[in-house]
C-alpha cells in the first residue's frame, strides 16, 4: 500500500542529503518548532481552581467564613475558610489521576535519538529534532518522529504501538535524493519505506530521514484525539443531575421559608440567615455526582491495572451489566502465538530432515512467529542449522524465503514458502501434486497455517540471482502450525456460565477448527451449537433475524462469518434486548463495534480505526481480561450502590433535622463550623470506604438501575426514623442542662457513631482503607467533642462517658435492626 507524504519541509534543504549543519537545524526549528509529541496542554492548577469553584461547599465556606470576620468572629472565620484546603486537595488529586494516561504515553517516546549533524554522529534529545535530520536506528530504538528510510539492512519495525497490528514489518529504502528535482510537495510513498514515531526497532539498523515532528506525527495526532474526545454522561449521570438541579431548587424554596419562620419567631437577622444556610449545604446533594466520578476514574484505573485501557467512561458505568459477549477467537481465545505442531515429510524423508530444511531456510534471529516456531521445535530435537553463506528473505511478490548453505558435501540450497509457491518450483507427476495440494487443503480446513519446503543441490553460478535459486527444486514436506487456546479462558468461560453472561465465538474460521477451540475452552457447559455463516447466509440477513429473533440464542459459534454478517448479530442480538459486548481488531470489525453497547479492541493486533471507535482497549488482547473487566465493573457498581446507600441514610437525617429543629422554635442545631466538620465526614467516607473488592462470586448481577421504588421507600423510611431518634437526643439534651453546645455535642457523637455504623454494615470490614475510616472518625469525633479547648472552638461542650455509652448501645442497636431489614429485602430480591 502507498500512502502520500509531504516533503515540503525538507525541500528548502541543499540535495543530496547528508546531515544537517547547526545552521539548518536552526532554520528549521525556528520554522517547524520542537519535536514536542506529546504537549503539555492547559494551565493545571488553573483547571483545578475552574472545578473547585463548581463545589458549591467552597461557596458556602467562603460567604460564612467572611460573613464571621465582618462580625468580628475572627476564629470561626479563620477555622471555616481553612476547611477549604482538604476539599482543593481533594480536587488536585483527582486530577492527578486524570493525567496518567497522558503521561503513560509520555513513555512509549524516545527520549533520546543518535542522529547525523555536521557530518558527526550525535546523540540527542529527540525533542530537539527538526524535519531533514537523518536519525541513526539499531536494535530496540524506538523511532522519534514520521519519516522515511534512506537507508535499511534486515530492518524489522514493531508497529503495534500505533497501528495494531501484529506482526512486524520489514522496512526497504526509499530513494529520496530524486525529489530533489521534485515539483511536487506532495509524493506516493509505499508504507514499507515509512517510519512513524512511537514503533520501535526489533532487528537490524537503518538510515531515517526525519519529514515530521511534533503535533504533526501520526502518533501526535492519536493522542490529540483521545483528549478531544467529549466527557460523555452516563444515564445515571443525567438523572442526578436533574436531581440535584430539582434539589437546589427545593432547598432555595425552603431555605427562603425557614429564614421567614425565624424572622418571625423573632430570632434576629443573623439566625434567620445562618437557618437557611444551614438548611442549603446540608441540602444539596453535591457528594453525588463527586462520588460517582470519582468512582468512574476509580473504575478506570484498576481496569487499566487488569490490562485494559479505558477511552470512555460511560464504558465503565455499563460493562458490568452486559450479559452477551460476541468474540473473536484469534489472538483473543487462542494464544495468538503459532506453534508447529505438525510435520508431514514426503515419501521416505523422515521428520527431522523436513524440520532441517525448514531450519536451513528460517532467520534464527528473526522476530517473524513462523520461524521462531521452527526454530523452537527444531532446538527441541537437537537439530542444528548450517552454515549460510547467502539468505534471500520472504517477499510478498516470491511468498518464499531461501538461504544458501556451505556443508562438507558441498553447496545446498533450501526453500521453505507458500505451498503454491513451493509447489511452482518442483518437478512433481500430476497425482502427486494433487495429492499434496489434499493434504495442504486439509490441514488448511483444519485451521492450520501451512507451509511448504524443498532443497536442491547447487553449482556457485546458482546463487548469484537477486531472487535466489527458483527451479529443479526436490520436495521435502509439510508444516502445519496451529494457534492454541489460552490456559486462563477455561475459567474466565466458567464465570460466564456462573454469571449468566452467554458468550457467543464469531470467526472467520473452518466450522471444526472453531468447533475444536470451543470445546477446549469449555465455551458452552452443555452442547454446543455451530453454524456457518457461508453455509447458511440467508439466517444472518437483519430480515431473517427480525423474523426469528430467539435463533441466536443458542447459537455458541458463528464461523466463516463476514464483516456485515457480525454486524446483524450484533443488532439483532440488541433488539431483542440484551447488553451486548463485541471484541475487534481490524477495519472489517469497525461497523459491529460502533453499533455494540460496549465496544472493546485488541491493543497488540487492532488496527487504529477499531480502537477509535471503541470504548475499551485490550493491551494483551486476552478474552479473560474481558471478563475481569465485566467482574470489575460489576464490583464498581455494588460498591457505588454502598456508597449512596451511605449518603442517602446519612443525608435524610442530616437535612430533616437542620429543618425540623429551627421549626420547632429551639435553637440551631447545625452552626456552620459544625457542618463543616460533618462535611469532612461524609466526603472521604464516601469516597474511600466501598471500594473493597468482594470476591468474584459474590457478585452475581448488576442491577439496571441502583435502586427499586420499594428500596428508595425503605432508605427513607430508615432515615426518618433516625432523624426523630436525633431530634429526641437534641431536645433531651437541651433539657438535662439547658446549654445549646451539650445538646449539640450529643448530636455530633451520634452522627459520628452513625457515620461509622453505616460503613460496617456497608463496606468490606476486610479493607485496610475502611478500617482507617472507621478509626479516624471515632478517634478524631472523641477528641473534638471531649476536649475543653477544641470543643469550645466548635461551639461545643464534653459530654458525659455515660452519654458516650448510651449514644453508642443506641447507634447500635437502630444498626442492627437497619441490617436485617436490608438482609430481608436482599432475600426478597434474590427469590424475585
Amino acid at each position: 500500500m502507498k500512502k502520500k507524504i509531504s516533503f515540503k519541509k525538507i525541500k528548502s534543504l541543499p540535495f543530496p542529503l547528508a546531515g544537517l549543519s547547526s545552521e539548518e537545524v536552526d532554520s528549521q526549528r525556528k520554522k517547524f518548532g520542537d519535536n514536542e509529541i506529546v504537549e503539555v496542554v492547559g494551565n493545571p492548577l488553573k483547571e483545578i481552581a475552574l472545578e473547585t469553584l463548581k463545589d458549591p461547599m467552597i461557596w458556602f465556606l467562603c460567604v460564612i467564613g467572611f460573613i464571621f470576620f465582618w462580625m468580628g468572629e475572627k476564629t470561626d472565620g479563620i477555622v471555616l475558610l481553612s476547611a477549604i484546603l482538604p476539599l482543593v486537595l481533594m480536587d488536585a488529586f483527582l486530577h492527578w489521576r486524570t493525567e496518567a494516561s497522558t503521561n503513560a504515553l509520555k513513555g512509549n517516546l524516545a527520549t533520546e535519538t543518535m542522529v547525523l549533524r555536521n557530518n558527526q554522529r550525535s546523540l540527542i534529545n529527540s525533542r530537539d529534532l527538526v524535519p531533514g535530520d537523518l536519525v541513526l536506528l539499531k536494535n530496540n530504538d524506538i523511532l522519534p518522529s514520521d519519516g522515511a528510510f534512506l537507508e535499511t539492512d534486515s530492518l524489522l519495525i514493531d508497529e503495534s504501538a500505533l497501528t495494531g497490528e501484529a506482526f512486524p514489518v520489514y522496512k526497504k529504502f526509499f530513494d529520496v535524493e530524486k525529489l530533489g528535482h521534485h515539483d511536487k510537495d506532495d509524493v506516493w510513498v509505499e508504507e514499507e519505506s515509512l517510519g512513524f514515531a512511537g514503533t520501535r526497532v526489533l532487528s537490524g539498523k537503518g538510515e531515517f530521514l526525519v519529514l515530521e515532528t511534533g503535533r504533526h506525527t501520526d502518533y501526535a495526532q492519536i493522542v490529540q484525539a483521545v483528549g478531544a474526545i467529549p466527557r460523555e454522561k452516563t444515564p445515571l449521570q443525567t438523572e442526578m443531575s436533574r436531581l440535584v438541579n430539582w434539589l437546589l431548587w427545593g432547598a432555595g424554596g425552603f431555605c427562603l421559608f425557614l429564614a421567614a419562620i425565624r424572622m418571625y419567631q423573632g430570632k434576629g437577622l443573623m439566625d434567620a440567615f445562618l437557618s437557611a444556610a444551614t438548611l442549603a449545604v446540608a441540602a444539596i446533594p453535591e457528594e453525588f455526582p463527586v462520588v460517582f466520578t470519582f468512582y468512574l476514574g476509580i473504575g478506570v484505573y484498576r481496569l487499566a491495572k487488569k490490562h485494559v485501557l479505558v477511552r470512555r467512561a460511560v464504558s465503565v458505568e455499563n460493562i458490568g451489566r452486559i450479559n452477551r459477549i460476541c468474540t473473536d477467537k484469534t489472538g483473543t481465545i487462542t494464544a495468538g502465538e503459532l506453534k508447529l505442531t505438525h510435520v508431514m515429510g514426503a515419501r521416505g524423508v523422515e521428520e527431522s530432515a523436513v524440520l532441517k530444511c525448514a531450519l536451513n531456510a528460517s532467520n534464527s534471529q528473526d522476530y517473524d512467529p513462523v520461524d521462531q516456531a521452527i526454530v523452537e521445535v527444531a532446538t527441541s530435537r537437537h537439530i542444528v542449522e548450517d552454515n549460510k553463506i547467502q539468505i534471500f528473505p520472504f517477499t510478498e511478490d516470491k511468498k518464499r524465503e531461501s538461504a544458501i548453505v556451505e556443508t562438507s558435501d558441498g553447496r545446498f540450497a533450501f526453500v521453505k514458502g507458500s505451498p503454491d509457491s513451493i509447489f511452482s518450483m518442483v518437478q512433481f507427476l500430476p497425482s502427486e501434486l494433487e495429492e499434496w495440494r489434499d493434504h495442504t487443503k486439509n490441514f488448511a480446513q483444519g485451521g492450520h497455517k501451512v507451509l511448504a519446503c524443498a532443497w536442491k543441490k547447487i553449482s556457485g553460478s546458482e546463487g548469484s540471482d537477486p531472487s535466489g535459486p527458483s527451479s529443479d527444486f526436490i520436495f521435502s514436506g509439510l508444516l502445519a502450525f496451529e494457534d492454541p487456546p489460552r490456559a486462563e479462558v477455561i475459567e474466565a468461560m466458567r464465570y460466564c456460565h456462573s454469571h449468566n453472561i452467554k458468550v457467543t465465538m464469531i470467526t472467520g474460521d473452518h466450522p471444526e477448527t472453531a468447533r475444536a477451540i470451543a470445546r477446549q475452552v469449555e465455551l458452552s457447559d452443555e452442547f454446543l451449537n455451530v453454524i456457518s455463516a457461508e453455509d447458511h447466509p440467508e439466517k444472518f440477513e437483519e430480515k431473517w433475524l427480525e423474523e426469528n429473533p430467539l435463533f441466536l440464542q443458542n447459537i455458541h459459534v458463528v464461523a466463516r462469518c463476514k464483516p456485515l454478517q457480525k454486524l446483524s448479530i450484533v443488532m439483532a442480538l440488541k433488539k431483542s434486548g440484551e447488553l451486548v459486548a463485541v471484541t475487534g481488531d481490524g477495519v472489517n470489525d469497525v461497523p459491529a463495534l460502533k453499533m455494540a453497547d460496549i465496544s472493546i479492541a485488541m491493543g497488540k493486533r487492532g488496527t487504529r480505526s477499531a480502537k477509535e471507535v471503541s470504548f475499551m482497549v485490550l493491551t494483551d488482547d486476552n478474552f479473560s481480561t474481558i471478563v475481569n473487566a465485566v467482574a470489575e465493573g460489576r464490583q464498581l457498581f455494588v460498591n457505588l450502590k454502598k456508597s449512596f446507600e451511605y449518603l442517602i441514610l446519612f443525608h435524610i437525617p442530616f437535612v430533616l433535622t437542620a429543618a425540623i429543629i429551627p421549626l420547632m422554635g429551639y435553637p440551631l442545631l447545625y452552626l456552620p463550623i459544625q457542618i463543616v466538620w460533618l462535611e469532612l465526614i461524609i466526603h472521604p467516607t464516601a469516597l474511600f470506604a466501598f471500594q473493597g473488592q468482594a470476591k468474584k462470586s459474590l457478585v452475581n448481577h448488576a442491577d439496571a438501575q441502583f435502586f427499586s421504588r420499594k428500596e428508595g421507600q425503605i432508605l427513607f423510611f430508615l432515615g426518618f426514623i433516625f432523624s426523630g431518634i436525633i431530634v429526641y437526643n437534641y431536645i433531651s439534651g437541651l433539657t438535662e442542662i439547658n446549654h445549646p453546645g451539650h445538646a449539640r455535642g450529643r448530636v455530633m457523637a451520634m452522627l459520628s457513631l452513625w457515620s461509622a455504623f453505616l460503613v460496617i454494615i456497608l463496606a468490606d470490614l476486610s479493607s485496610r482503607v475502611t478500617q482507617v475510616i472507621i478509626v479516624l472518625t471515632l478517634g478524631l469525633s472523641f477528641c473534638l467533642i471531649q476536649i475543653p479547648k477544641i470543643s469550645a472552638l466548635l461551639h461545643l461542650s464534653p459530654i458525659h462517658l455515660s452519654d458516650w455509652v448510651f449514644l453508642t448501645g443506641a447507634v447500635g442497636v437502630y444498626s442492627l435492626f437497619v441490617k436485617l431489614v436490608k438482609t430481608n429485602l436482599h432475600k426478597a430480591r434474590k427469590r424475585n
